[in-house]
């Protein structure tokens, strides 16, 4: 029994010094984990949420056709203002063929007095007016190209909130013909233009 109870005391003297160690430190060289994308895009001062769609990837700017040159709405005219908001792109998207949502806005004078006008390239016969949940958009489809690119836009132009909101689905690349040997898309405009329309289905607003 005496000889127990020294052996007992060194137990208990080794479990508290475990438990009072500190956690070890991860590695230095180990990154941090990244945030998930977000799923939604919300933009308050319109009151609108679009959900962003499994394939699709949300981001910030407009700077990757080379047919509209990052402009905050497409066929904006040279001093026209405004901002992107936010563009849903299509995953697999590439030079040859890319497909995206755009959201943009602007609250210049110059910008809402001519907000609905339909672009000198719009298709003939392709102007409408089309409801996005409930509010009445001007609807125009238009197109451009030059040296082996194109574009092709589903555009929608509405004064909302004191703003001119521009939406704009867009489908462009090159020719894959151009390409020796011919390049394979990684869709077809069709399925483009499908996911596009989907995702635009989701389109709410709040207020």
């Amino acid at each position: 029994m005496r000889t127990l109870r020294p052996l007992l005391a060194l137990l208990g003297l080794a479990l508290a010094a475990c438990h009072d160690r500190a956690p070890p430190t991860p590695h230095a060289d180990t990154p941090p984990a990244e945030a998930p994308a977000p799923r939604t895009f919300n933009e308050a001062t319109l009151g609108l949420t679009l959900p962003v769609p499994s394939g699709m990837t949300l981001r910030r700017d407009f700077q990757r056709s080379y047919l509209d040159a990052g402009a905050w709405q497409t066929f904006a005219g040279e001093n026209s203002q405004g901002r992107p908001l936010g563009a849903l792109v299509m995953d697999g998207s590439n030079k040859i063929t890319a497909g995206e949502l755009r959201v943009s806005e602007s609250d210049a004078a110059e910008a809402l007095a001519h907000c609905e006008d339909i672009p000198a390239s719009a298709a003939p016969d392709s102007t409408s007016i089309e409801k996005l949940d409930g509010v009445a958009f001007q609807h125009f489809r238009a197109g451009d190209a030059a040296m082996s690119h194109y574009l092709k836009v589903d555009g929608y132009r509405a004064v909302r909130a004191g703003h001119c909101v521009a939406i704009d689905l867009l489908v462009y690349g090159t020719r894959p013909e151009v390409y020796d040997p011919p390049a394979t898309p990684p869709f077809t405009e069709n399925q483009a233009w499908s996911a596009l329309h989907a995702a635009l289905g989701g389109l709410h607003w709040t207020h």
